[in-house]
């Protein structure tokens, strides 16, 4: 454990990203309060929390939505920082995109008045997501996007499957909202963009963005595309931005945080080298979509935060994951 580094707010702690990012703010010697939704009959195992090292001392569970943003008062009172990680989907959404949108439009900016009010808050880290930058007519031909894109939500009702607009619409107008009521209200925040994240977790659930990653193995012909041209971080460096990004006192604005840009004939190369147990579908070659630039984090860099994981340590921690949860068939 580090030293006590004082107290901070990660919302929806059950989610992937987010319960890795609880254990290494514990890790490093942070106190933490995290948000989950309410449970009445006391259902969920929130073991791979509570068992973390330093959970039983530094880290204090409450009840909040994104739908009463008034609800996340509690658990920010007190913090001096707060990681925005909550969203109000994974795939496939439930809801028709408009109501998505506006639930998580609400609720970050309900999160924010929290916030201020606390009169504790220092920084807002928003984590955002690739899906707020490249749906844009004018990036078809880009290799590399850096902080200045953004997608365009008209586009992306036109272009995509109801399923992928309601996230990326959410996520692009949530991110836009957000910064300018900051702006105006002189909040300090933070947005880190990243790509797909792929790594270990803990959570007992596999999460959409592995399940994609792990697509040529699982035989998801319908996430194939996401591989033929796939911006990666390992999901222990996107934790470790995160933590950097509210600590530096020269972070502004945006951040990408992408370490790895491959193709989906390198992910094949790598799981048929280091996974022979696993057969990897004949139809994965016949992938067919639009290539996606990848993300350029020299920003991110510049300020001096260096990626320790490339794209075989990211697979090897998602698969041992998924072996130690039973999340993956051999036969």
């Amino acid at each position: 454990m580090g030293e006590d580094k004082g107290t901070v707010c990660v919302t929806g702690g059950t989610g992937f990203v987010a319960s890795w990012l609880i254990k290494v703010l514990l890790h490093e010697g942070y106190s933490v309060h995290t948000t989950v939704r309410a449970d009445p009959g006391n259902k969920r195992d929130l073991s791979f929390l509570t068992s973390l090292p330093g959970a039983d001392e530094k880290l204090k569970f409450f009840t909040a939505d994104l739908d009463h943003p008034e609800s996340f008062d509690a658990a920010i009172q007190g913090c001096k920082g707060v990681f925005h990680v909550a969203a109000p989907v994974d795939f496939p959404a439930k809801d028709p995109e408009p109501v998505v949108t506006q639930r998580a439009v609400n609720g970050s900016l309900g999160i924010l008045k929290s916030c201020l009010r606390s009169k504790t808050v220092k920084r807002v880290v928003y984590t955002s997501s690739i899906a707020a930058v490249y749906n844009n007519i004018h990036n078809k031909d880009v290799e590399m996007m850096d902080e200045s894109y953004w997608s365009d939500a008209d586009y992306i009702r036109k272009t995509l499957e109801p399923s992928g607009s309601s996230y990326a619409v959410s996520k692009t107008l949530t991110e836009k909202a957000m910064s300018e009521f900051a702006a105006e209200h002189g909040l300090d925040l933070v947005t880190v963009v990243p790509p797909m994240v792929l790594g270990p977790f803990i959570c007992p659930k596999m999460h959409g963005t592995v399940r994609a990653t792990l697509s040529p193995i699982l035989g998801n012909r319908e996430d194939y595309h996401f591989l033929i041209n796939a911006a990666m971080v390992h999901v222990d460096d996107l934790s470790r931005a995160l933590i950097f990004l509210l600590e530096h006192p020269e972070a502004k604005g945006r951040y990408n945080c992408s370490s790895d840009t491959v193709t989906i004939q390198q992910v094949v190369e790598i799981l048929s080298t280091n996974y022979p147990e696993f057969r990897i579908a004949d139809s994965v070659g016949e992938a067919k979509g639009p290539k996606v630039p990848g993300l350029w984090s020299k920003k991110l860099t510049d300020l001096g935060f260096k990626f320790k994981n490339g794209v075989k340590e990211m697979y090897d921690g998602a698969i041992q994951s998924c072996k130690e949860k039973g999340l993956l068939d051999l036969d």
